[in-house]
């Protein structure tokens, strides 16, 4: 616990960015800030249009102009490069903002695969901090009210959804503390020490620097809600690189749950943890257990998201409303009319209170991931019997509630004592036009998906071997095949004996290295986000503008290969290519690109064991091998064109059974070709239709189609007669493979 001389809560981005800005210009010595993202172009100041024109990264800039003791130090989580399109570009790619020298931007990339860095926390000269789950960024700014026709909520003209949330403002002494998690970081990340302002200020004059600490940081117009108290700091770190991490976070859920007497109110952007679960389950269990309100976004960010982290939260639910016998436990929405179809109010919140007794705001969501696998900061404070602060906490549940549900706090307040709980309250200050709503339509999933979606909230680091367990069960036929590594082999010369290459163990300790990373690869496509920042129109816009970088040809030629390991639609990166450079060049490109993946595969599989090929393809590929054996470079080329199998494994094969590599590259060439020049046309003429839509060629598109629909069906028909022709040969000793 760290001590508090002043702390106050700030509900919704306009509340938080009007009290940064008051602190940041009292800055004298350093402002730290850490985030899971930040964006120069960040309006912080939207009551007015005049406000409106302060954005973050000039601000920032400016005052590091003013004051050349001001150091600004920006660390941010080095999110994976493909997610950057809807980012803004690095200061050092030269493009966008560009920081003043006493600025200090850099990313942190020490978080384990699949994890991020999420602690959302700024602090000024380790005497007043910020913490909670706003970044500065775009899409965080809103009002309390959260008008659904609000002018100054958009981003480059595009309105966006109202946007809920909390930060936790506090001076002292857990300022401080927060300023050595971030200098920690910074250091972990960067290498570089970082001084406290207080090791600064001593190279200055005596009385300089007694007179900078009598200035408060606090920001002028922020009304204290609390004095004297202390703080509680939990965070959660994952283990790695030998670190053992932190789990503070959920070690204090569980505590916490554990003490409610009467009511757990919580409000979280996601709710999927399974530790926390169980807890608010046994509690349901019990009969004088806490009533529990849940507060939760109605709509997912994408049908990625549906299918993942609103999937799994769906499971939660019905389990705490299958534990609730005693009809305590609520999961609504906040619901506001006039919003726009398919949108809703983004509750991004990531808080907890207890009674009356515990209030905790922080980064950390209600997900497995921000458990033990992103690293996350929560403050928390308890009464421990102070009526000040027990009357505070009422207080910023009313104000929750109150926003929720339309009404004046004094009215909830006043409703919560006279119906005695929070649910009768919710109930009797019902409107149709805002309220809050149960969360009623909850999808059916089968046990299979559940468990194989978990993947995208994992509580700890996943690994390789995690990955095959969640992905490639093992089935009752392979387990025999273990155990009789004959039997299901119908010519004796396939048969391979235990004690040959492989032990007696399965295949998996030779493949886990290849096959798994192609999985996780393919998860990181499949059920993360990814595919919604790779939407076509987002490219095109992109294209165009960095399309004139003199490195960006050769990143462009290069990002086909990790694209063919990941199943990602190549595609895509052709019709980027056609919009930066235009056809010609967009062909070249592309065609270049596709034949460097093509050999890196190639490559791949002649440096892998052949058996081992053999055993990772499997017989579904005996026809992508016997073919190859027999046809050469015609058979190449049909796989290409007509696909029997992703195209890298395709590489991988080639390489393997050692097939001539000017066949194998000339056939890769000439297979592709066809689609090649379709998305080329497809991109020049999506192209054109931007520009001007009556320029548009659609007998160029047709004939296109045409051509490839005839090539198609012409070679698909060859390669099935080919495969079955040399199946009736039969395949002689698999170590030729």
């Amino acid at each position: 616990m760290e001590k508090a001389q002043r702390a106050a809560f700030l509900v919704d981005g306009d509340d938080y960015f009007r009290a940064f800005v008051e602190a940041a210009r009292k800055a004298k010595r350093s402002i730290l800030i850490s985030g899971w993202d930040f964006h120069s172009r960040t309006r912080l100041l939207c009551r007015d249009r005049k406000d409106c024109e302060l954005e973050l990264g000039d601000f920032l800039n400016e005052l590091a102009r003013r004051n050349r003791h001001l150091h600004i130090h920006i660390l941010i989580w080095d999110y994976p490069v493909i997610f950057g399109l809807d980012r803004e570009w690095a200061p050092f790619y030269g493009l966008g903002w560009k920081p003043y020298r006493r600025v200090h931007f850099r990313y942190d990339n020490t978080h384990p695969t699949g994890g991020s860095h999420h602690q959302k926390i700024v602090v000024i000269d380790d005497a007043v901090a910020f913490n909670g789950g706003i970044d500065l960024t775009y899409r965080r700014w809103d009002t309390n009210d959260h008008s659904p026709d609000n002018e100054y909520r958009q981003v480059k003209g595009t309105a966006y959804p109202p946007f809920h949330d909390l930060m936790m403002a506090v001076e002292g002494d857990v300022a401080r503390s927060l300023g050595d998690i971030v200098r920690e970081r910074w250091r972990k990340a960067t290498g570089e020490v970082l001084q406290p302002p207080a090791a600064q200020r001593r190279v200055f004059r005596r009385k300089a620097a007694a007179e900078e600490m009598k200035t408060s940081r606090w920001p002028q117009s922020l009304a204290a809600h609390l004095n004297d108290v202390e703080v509680g700091i939990s965070r959660t770190a994952p283990a790695v690189n030998g670190d053992p991490g932190v789990r503070e976070i959920e070690a204090l859920y569980l505590d916490m749950i554990a003490a409610a007497r009467n009511s757990i109110y919580i409000e979280n952007q996601y709710f999927t943890a399974d530790k926390v679960g169980d807890a608010l389950a046994a509690r349901l269990a019990e009969p004088d257990g806490p009533e529990i309100i849940v507060v939760l976004r109605e709509l997912s960010h994408g049908w990625l998201e549906e299918l993942t982290m609103q999937t799994l939260r769906t499971r939660l639910v019905q389990k705490l409303r299958e534990a609730d016998k005693y009809n305590r436990f609520r999961a609504c929405y906040p619901f506001i009319a006039g919003l726009k179809e398919g949108t809703c109010i983004d509750v991004h919140s990531k808080m907890i209170v207890i009674d009356d007794d515990l209030v905790r705001i922080g980064s950390a969501n209600l997900a497995n991931r921000s458990m033990g696998m992103d690293t996350e900061c929560d403050l928390t404070i308890e009464a421990r019997g102070r009526k000040d602060i027990q009357e505070q906490i009422r207080g910023l549940r009313s104000l929750l509630l109150a926003e929720h549900l339309g009404f004046e706090v004094q009215q909830v307040s006043e409703a919560i004592a006279t119906a005695g709980n929070l649910r009768d309250a919710m109930d009797r200050l019902h409107r149709e036009d805002r309220t809050l709503k149960p969360l009623n339509e909850l999808p059916q999933v089968s046990d299979t998906l559940l468990n194989v979606i978990s993947v995208a909230d994992p509580e700890k680091p996943v690994g390789l071997a995690d990955l095959a367990q969640i992905f490639s069960p093992r089935s009752p036929e392979a387990s025999m095949a273990d155990a009789n590594p004959g039997a299901f082999v119908t010519d004796r010369s396939e048969q391979i004996e235990p004690s040959e290459e492989f032990g007696a163990g399965p295949a998996w300790g030779k493949i886990a290295g290849i096959a798994l990373v192609v999985i996780a690869l393919t998860a990181l496509w499949k059920l993360t986000p990814l595919h919604v920042y790779l939407e076509g129109n987002r490219i095109m816009g992109w294209a165009r503008e960095v399309g004139q970088t003199w490195w960006v040809p050769i990143l462009t030629v290069l990002a086909f290969t990790p694209a063919s390991y990941v199943m990602f639609p190549r595609p895509l990166i052709t019709l980027f290519a056609v919009i930066a450079y235009g056809p010609i060049w967009g062909f070249v490109i592309a065609m270049t690109g596709i034949q460097v993946a093509a050999w890196s595969s190639y490559v791949a599989g002649k440096r892998l064991d052949p058996v081992t090929v053999r055993r990772m393809a499997g017989a579904k590929l005996d026809k992508i091998l016997q073919v190859l054996r027999r046809r050469g470079l015609l058979a190449m080329t049909a796989l290409r064109l007509v696909p029997l199998a992703p195209f890298a494994v395709e590489g991988v094969v080639a390489g393997a059974i050692r097939m001539r590599l000017w066949e194998f590259l000339l056939g890769t060439a000439i297979g592709i070709l066809p689609g090649t020049l379709t998305s080329t046309v497809f991109g020049d003429q999506l192209s054109t239709w931007l520009d001007d839509p009556r320029r548009i060629n659609y007998w160029a598109i047709a004939l296109v189609l045409i051509l490839l629909g005839g090539a198609t069906w012409l070679v698909r028909r060859w390669l099935l007669s080919a495969a079955s022709t040399s199946s009736r040969h039969g395949v002689s000793d698999p170590r030729a493979v």
